[in-house]
């Protein structure tokens, strides 16, 4: 199992991905596309990452607005290996 990451070392993390937050124990990102078709290509993309890292965000679409939240349910918390995605999906995507 995964080690739960302090308060320190989620506002470290933080620091470098300007557009994810925490909310409700979950790191979290919105993204804001134009249409439905982007919002369905932007989750396409995610999907794949998510899948080349063995691990999957919670997504929330709705019309052009795409909610991910990651946590590491079996840790029951935020791990390394959530900011590692979300860096991922930083460095992989626009928005």
């Amino acid at each position: 199992m995964r080690e739960i990451l302090s308060d320190t070392q989620l506002q470290e993390a933080l620091a470098s991905l300007p557009a994810w937050r925490l909310e409700h124990g979950e790191l979290t990102r919105t993204a804001v596309l134009q249409d439905f078709k982007q919002a369905m290509e932007f989750v396409n993309r995610v999907a794949e990452l998510a899948e080349a890292a063995c691990h999957h965000p919670d997504i929330d679409i709705r019309y052009n607005n795409v909610r991910l939240g990651l946590i590491t349910h079996d840790a029951g918390g935020i791990t390394e290996k959530d900011i590692n995605l979300a860096q991922e999906i930083e460095r992989n995507l626009q928005t």
